[in-house]
């Protein structure tokens, strides 16, 4: 049984690797979606603790102000530049726009006189990201207001010497930030994109190029030669099964390997875990390719299938962004669905370097959801 499975599973590997479609999907597509999607969500979520540029314009004789207004900044992890021409200022996604006084004075004199000054922040990119922006930009401007209040308050100059004396002083409170888990990078930029395609198009060239083939075989009568050969029913499923396995985890290892030499993927230090988990998902989605491949009645309908299940998954599975940022019961649902096992899985393995036991349950659910899916495809597996 197990030497027939194994040839069937070598002719069908050689042949599903020799289609234009698999290649396309396989080695080609994947390494676009990586470039485009963690490229345009390299900002988001803060940049993953490196600092965000940010173009300043404001007056060269401003006052001791605007350099603690810049301070502040750089306190929210930004990397205050100040571009000489206009030019260089608007190519800059982030910029903030300090005013000249329109009294000829330099800003920290019109400020300390009592007017109103309106900064200006001018930003570029997608609203979650923007948002953020905003939010730290206003936490520095606003840090900057409420120490000017409290030194007018306590009734001493405005001056450096007295934002320094300030800043000297002990915190009444304080709110300590750090990171869930052992590594500071939170899942976004490549650490997202990366593994998240991978896993999504795992499930999609199994679903289609992998099943369609199945699907073609029974209409052009394959199957059914196949069927008078001295080989079990068993030993065809399995074979086909090994073959689908082979083609995901090909697909996986190609991913990882271009995942690391082109965009610095860090697999963290539970790697074997990992490899356990992605061998858990293809093995699933190779029975689930059988599955459904036996149940479609043509090749165009096991496209559309495959196509629009896996898109779905993909999406509620947290495999397009990170799951924290969707609606909660969303967040509930993703544990419910195979995509939400795996990058569940692989963020606190790879993102948040946890330890492999706290990937074990999703390696058992990954596990017995492919031995119940292969069972039902053995069941409903037919030739013709």
């Amino acid at each position: 049984m197990l030497r027939s499975a194994a040839f069937i599973a070598r002719k069908e590997i050689a042949h599903l690797l020799r289609q234009r479609e698999t290649i396309l999907w396989t080695f080609i597509m994947p390494i676009v979606f990586f470039y485009f999607i963690g490229t345009v969500t390299g900002g988001f979520g803060g940049g993953s603790g490196r600092p965000t540029t940010l173009a300043l314009r404001a007056p060269r004789e401003g006052g001791f102000l605007v350099h603690e207004l810049v301070r502040r900044l750089e306190e929210q992890n930004y990397k205050v530049v100040r571009p000489a021409d206009a030019e260089t200022f608007d190519k800059i996604s982030r910029r903030l726009i300090v005013p000249e006084s329109p009294a000829g004075g330099n800003f920290t004199q019109w400020v300390l006189a009592g007017n109103q000054a309106k900064l200006e922040l001018r930003l570029r990119g997608s609203e979650l990201t923007t948002n953020y922006d905003k939010v730290r930009v206003a936490r520095a401007v606003y840090t900057v207001l409420a120490d000017l209040a409290v030194i007018r308050q306590a009734g001493d100059p405005a001056g450096p010497e007295s934002f320094k004396r300030l800043q000297e002083l002990p915190r009444a409170l304080t709110l300590k930030v750090e990171s869930a888990g052992l590594r500071e990078d939170i899942p976004t930029g490549f650490s997202q994109a990366v593994p998240g395609t991978m896993v999504m198009f795992t499930m999609l060239v199994l679903l289609t190029s992998g099943a369609i083939f199945l699907v073609i075989e029974r209409e052009q009568g394959l199957l059914r030669r196949l069927a008078s050969a001295p080989i079990s029913r068993g030993s065809v499923v399995l074979g086909k099964w090994a073959a689908k396995l082979a083609l995901g985890l090909v697909q996986i290892g190609f991913a990882m390997a271009a995942g690391s030499l082109l965009f610095q993927m860090d697999w963290g230090r539970a790697l074997p875990m990992v490899c356990l988990i992605l061998f858990g998902w293809a093995a699933f989605n190779a029975a689930l390719g059988i599955l459904l491949g036996s149940l479609a009645r043509s090749a165009a309908q096991m496209a559309g299938i495959g196509v629009i299940s896996s898109m779905v998954l993909a999406a509620l599975g947290g495999c397009w962004w990170p799951i924290e940022v969707v609606p909660e019961w969303m967040q509930r649902l993703a544990l419910f669905l195979p995509t939400g096992w795996t990058m569940d899985a692989l963020h606190r393995l790879v993102n948040f370097g946890y330890g492999p036991a706290a990937a074990l349950p999703h390696l058992i659910g990954l596990g017995l959801a492919a031995l119940a899916v292969g069972a039902a495809a053995a069941r409903v597996f037919r030739y013709q």
